[in-house]
């Protein structure tokens, strides 16, 4: 036992002499096996169940859940999961638009956004600007949180680029537009558009559409139906947008 803690103590003692003298290389290898970890630790079987299978619950509602626990308000969830043939072309416009332009073209992360919402926060020294895809929302909703913790951005980051391997971008869409929130409780197009419009997704018109996708950013601050200052600028945008792109 005592030759056992001897070896381990000179291991520990070489390891650190090595540490030492070689910073960026024990920081290159330190960031490697953190990444290599968390590869391991991430949901794999769960992204090939989704495929087929659609998520029951996600981290965002168990989130929202465990926040009302705590401050003892009442709390429900209000979902209807629709089939993105059922969800108007419009909201799908809308929200491509406004979340993530580039959403056909990237792999999951749209890197010149990253290294521009990196540069601004950076420059402000706080969270100013996002640069989210739809792909690293939907990741953060099926299975992280709301925190801003580094190692929660890795793990997004890492379930994001798998996910974009195991999943069609139809499919990463269809979900998406199944599980976000769009206010207290209200999770999903289908949902969202009888509560705020009392009606179908499928039946939402441009102007719903854009006021829908205005709120996405916000969802428990702002209200699609109530034409805010916020939201009547955001859907403007979103409109001409949508118009640029002939849709």
């Amino acid at each position: 036992m005592q030759q056992y803690t001897i070896f381990i103590l000179e291991q520990v003692h070489t390891l650190t002499r090595w540490t030492k003298a070689n910073k960026l290389r024990a920081i290159v290898v330190g960031v490697s096996l953190l990444f290599f970890l968390q590869y391991l630790s991430l949901p794999n079987n769960s992204l090939q169940s989704l495929r087929k299978n659609n998520p029951k619950r996600t981290a965002m509602m168990d989130q929202r859940e465990v926040e009302a626990a705590s401050s003892d308000k009442q709390f429900g969830i209000q979902q209807q999961w629709v089939p993105i043939s059922r969800i108007s072309k419009n909201l799908i416009n809308a929200v491509i638009v406004s979340e993530d332009g580039m959403f056909y073209e990237h792999d999951g992360v749209d890197w010149f956004e990253l290294e521009e919402s990196i540069i601004k926060n950076l420059e402000k020294g706080k969270a100013v600007r996002g640069g989210s895809t739809i792909s690293q929302q939907l990741s953060k909703n099926l299975y992280l949180s709301t925190s801003k913790d580094p190692v929660r951005k890795l793990n997004e980051l890492i379930i994001t680029l798998r996910m974009e391997r195991t999943l069609s971008k139809r499919r990463i869409l269809e979900i998406y537009l199944n599980v976000i929130e769009w206010g207290n409780g209200v999770f999903g197009a289908e949902a969202a558009s009888k509560y705020f419009f009392e009606k179908s997704a499928s039946q939402l018109t441009r102007e719903e559409a854009a006021q829908m996708a205005a709120v996405i950013p916000s969802p428990r601050k702002f209200q699609p139906n109530v034409m805010s200052r916020y939201v009547s600028r955001r859907s403007s945008i979103i409109l001409n947008r949508m118009s640029a792109r002939g849709m």
